[in-house]
């Protein structure tokens, strides 16, 4: 299987499952896991912030955060295509008690301008504007990276007028590998942040939120909340520190491979790509005259899996995916729909 469903299929490299063998471990809810608190060190240094906080998933990350940002009948400001408002079930609502109020970004960045509009729209009777989110990078946008001017430039908004900055970092990483940009520039104006392991970075599980040490002080309670102690984490954040060591720089062959792939797509006929030169290692296309089961159901029974949804159809690339197996893939498309 040439597996492009998504950058969470990857699976631990073999030194990176030596170092989980090996990981000094204690409990970590009464901060005694070395590794796990090695990784937190690490991850909050990388982001320019006080401390930092290991979790399940990026989503708990985001949940978690939204939690300790917010009170019920807040409103959450974010794009319409995020993974908070189109992924995470609801759990704002459930969560937190708040709503979302999407704004309609371009490839899921929006402008300063827009963010103003969308405040214009509250009232004396709704929801009390209280957090700004943005994605890096954007998922349902192609993998778009938000520009540093406009990052800056929409959290500076959001604090003149007394809101807190959220980063949905998932794939952070991509964005500074692509760009040359330290993940702390992107993350100095949002008030949190955090980064996905089970991404790109290719770790079984788990992500690290960051911020102040008062936020995190907040956060440590409502993971309790949500999920109760980790206990022997380091496990699992021994991978963590690997990937940090070794997994970011290689990052750029992901982008390579996506290019490779997206380009190679384009020459198909009947294939749609939405971008063929993609900034990190996302890749939308449609294929005219094949619903999305059939290309689906083709593309399976070949031995190529992609992500589809009612109108589209994603490639991620990722380490477990080389450029022989990108080509392959192309030729295997281009003889299934000619």
């Amino acid at each position: 299987m040439i597996d492009l469903y998504s950058d969470t299929v990857t699976r631990p490299t073999a030194p990176m499952r030596q170092a989980m063998a090996s990981a000094q471990v204690g409990d970590e809810q009464l901060l005694e896991d070395l590794t796990t608190n090695l990784l937190q060190n690490r991850i909050a240094q990388l982001l320019g912030k006080q401390d930092a906080l290991f979790l399940p998933s990026g989503t708990m990350c985001n949940e978690v955060a939204i939690k300790a940002h917010t009170q019920p009948s807040d409103a959450v400001l974010c794009d319409r295509l995020c993974h908070i408002q189109r992924s995470e079930f609801g759990g704002p609502a459930l969560l937190s008690g708040v709503t979302t109020e999407p704004i309609d970004g371009a490839n899921g960045i929006f402008t300063s301008q827009q963010l103003m509009q969308t405040l214009s729209c509250f009232g004396g009777y709704g929801a009390l504007p209280r957090l700004v989110c943005v994605e890096q990078t954007h998922n349902y946008g192609g993998g778009t990276i938000w520009p540093l001017d406009q990052l800056r430039d929409v959290c500076k908004t959001a604090h003149d007028r007394g809101l807190l900055t959220h980063m949905d970092g998932a794939r952070l990483f991509n964005a500074c590998v692509a760009t040359g940009i330290p993940a702390s520039e992107y993350a100095a104006s949002c008030d949190s942040v955090w980064i996905d392991l089970s991404k790109g970075l290719g770790c079984p599980i788990g992500g690290v939120l960051a911020g102040t040490s008062e936020f995190i002080t907040r956060c440590r309670r409502f993971k309790h909340l949500f999920g109760g102690a980790l206990r022997q984490s380091g496990i699992v954040a021994a991978a963590g520190v690997y990937a940090l060591d070794h997994h970011i720089d290689r990052l750029g062959d992901d982008h390579a491979n996506a290019r490779l792939l997206a380009q190679g797509l384009n020459t198909i006929p009947r294939i749609k790509v939405e971008n063929p030169n993609p900034q990190t290692n996302i890749v939308f296309f449609t294929a005219e005259g094949l619903s999305i089961e059939e290309f689906h159901a083709k593309t399976r029974s070949a031995g190529l899996r992609f992500s589809t949804s009612t109108q589209r159809i994603r490639a991620v690339t990722h380490l477990d995916v080389t450029a022989v197996q990108i080509k392959q893939a192309v030729e295997l498309v281009r003889q299934l729909v000619s």
